[in-house]
């Protein structure tokens, strides 16, 4: 696996960038008729992929990525979790639910790849080089 040097080298933050993207051309589209409470948490579920992704590289060792990494991971799954209220409500057809839950399950995937590599390197991240 290739050095990442900056999180917006990970594909997964990539991904989780798109995602946020497409939820909130929805959400300005008006599909979430002005529930303003899920609007709010699928925009912060959405966001917070890919904000975890960013602050756990940041903190510069293997152990801490890969915890927030999992709270990416659950934040995805909140995230496919309030498509389905927005579904059941009628704020989404069923291939616009499709799409962005198509699009999370592709990030976990990537997330748990990650969390994989990560787990079995020998390398623990530039918090723990030593110096010489």
């Amino acid at each position: 696996m290739a050095t990442i040097k900056c999180f917006e080298d990970i594909i997964s933050w990539q991904r989780a960038r798109e995602l946020c993207r497409l939820a909130g051309e929805l959400i300005d589209d008006g599909k979430f008729k002005h529930s303003y409470r899920l609007i709010d948490q699928i925009e912060g579920s959405s966001g917070s992929i890919m904000d975890n992704i960013a602050e756990g590289f940041e903190r510069s060792g293997n152990r801490e990525f890969i915890q927030f990494l999992y709270i990416s991971k659950g934040s995805c799954g909140e995230f496919r979790s309030r498509l389905y209220r927005a579904l059941d409500r009628k704020y989404l057809n069923q291939y616009e639910f499709y799409l962005l839950y198509k699009h999370a399950k592709e990030i976990i995937v990537l997330l748990q790849k990650l969390i994989d590599y990560l787990q079995t390197s020998e390398l623990k991240g530039t918090k723990f080089r030593s110096e010489r």
